[in-house]
């Protein structure tokens, strides 16, 4: 039997895909790595330390809507370092759990296994984050917008880093706990066949076994494995209010665990991510304490 590979924490602080939550402020999702920590996620998933990979400061400059992607250099940047330290740690044989961050930080992991084959995606995400030029004129954000780039949409100085376009195939891209209200974007997701699953759908059909028919698919000999995406806005505001978009009719903690534990386990996963979360909106860290509780119990730490 195959020994288990050993996991390894990374924090990924970067809130350069989000908008300003008010003027003169910049989106506290930076604080999420440092607020499950203090959770002793590392100790309790029983993980080795794999540092911070630092980002550059926030600053949109003279940015106006219709310039593209804001950021946008500090973004590629930060994208190839990330990629660096999550390439390394899949090469080893080691399986990466990223703390971010704002859901930008996907495009580093994106790159990482672009560099070594082709891999899969599974987003665990309210929304789509699939906004890009061809179907809107408000493109800006990253953090709304990285499967659109990493699939090859938008600007060239972030969907073609290294000449390495698209890091993403299309149909290997999955999305799971899409709210039913987004029913005219997963139209177009439904045009270009990749497969969305809404909070209803896992309701009917049972995490657990959607979780193990995808892992299953993604272990064609056409994938090298997968990748798993978590935003913290999956969950019902109920539970996950600490978001910057607490859309309704989430899924509750063990119907994430549900979901999440036959993918991370998986022999063709390759690593993790977990997003969004934002200490600034969670005052007496009472979501922070429930995000690290679900990551640890998907792992099946305790």
């Amino acid at each position: 039997m195959t020994a288990p590979r050993a996991l390894v924490v990374l924090d990924a602080p970067s809130n350069l895909g989000l908008r300003p939550p008010a003027p003169g402020t910049v989106p506290g999702c930076y604080k999420l790595a440092g607020a499950l920590r203090e959770q002793r996620i590392v100790q309790r998933l029983g993980a080795l330390e794999g540092g911070v990979v630092v980002p550059p400061r926030y600053d949109r400059g003279e940015w106006q809507e219709g310039d593209g992607v804001f950021n946008a250099a500090a973004l590629a940047a930060y994208t190839r370092t990330l990629a660096d330290r999550v390439e390394g740690h899949v090469r080893a044989g080691e399986f990466p759990v990223v703390l971010g961050g704002d859901c930008s930080i996907q495009l580093g992991a994106s790159l990482a296994l672009r560099r070594i084959g082709r891999y899969g995606l599974a987003a665990v995400d309210a929304s789509h984050d699939f906004r890009h030029p061809g179907n809107s004129d408000r493109i800006g954000a990253a953090g709304g917008e990285e499967v659109a780039l990493a699939t090859g949409r938008g600007q060239d100085d972030l969907t073609d880093l290294e000449g390495l376009k698209p890091y993403l195939r299309d149909e290997d891209v999955r999305f799971f706990g899409i709210r039913d209200a987004f029913e005219d974007d997963r139209a177009e997701l439904a045009a270009l066949k990749i497969p969305t699953v809404t909070v209803a759908d896992i309701r009917e059909w049972g995490a657990d076994a959607l979780a193990r028919a995808t892992a299953e698919a993604f272990g064609t000999p056409d994938l090298d494995g997968f990748w798993v995406h978590l935003d913290a806005d999956v969950l019902d505001p109920s539970v996950m209010p600490a978001v910057d978009s607490p859309d309704p009719a989430g899924l509750l903690p063990g119907e994430l665990v549900a979901l999440l534990r036959p993918l991370v386990h998986s022999p063709h996963c390759a690593g993790f991510n977990v997003t969004i979360y934002d200490p600034d909106l969670d005052p007496d860290g009472t979501a922070g304490a429930l995000l690290a509780d679900i990551v640890v119990e998907a792992f099946g730490r305790s």
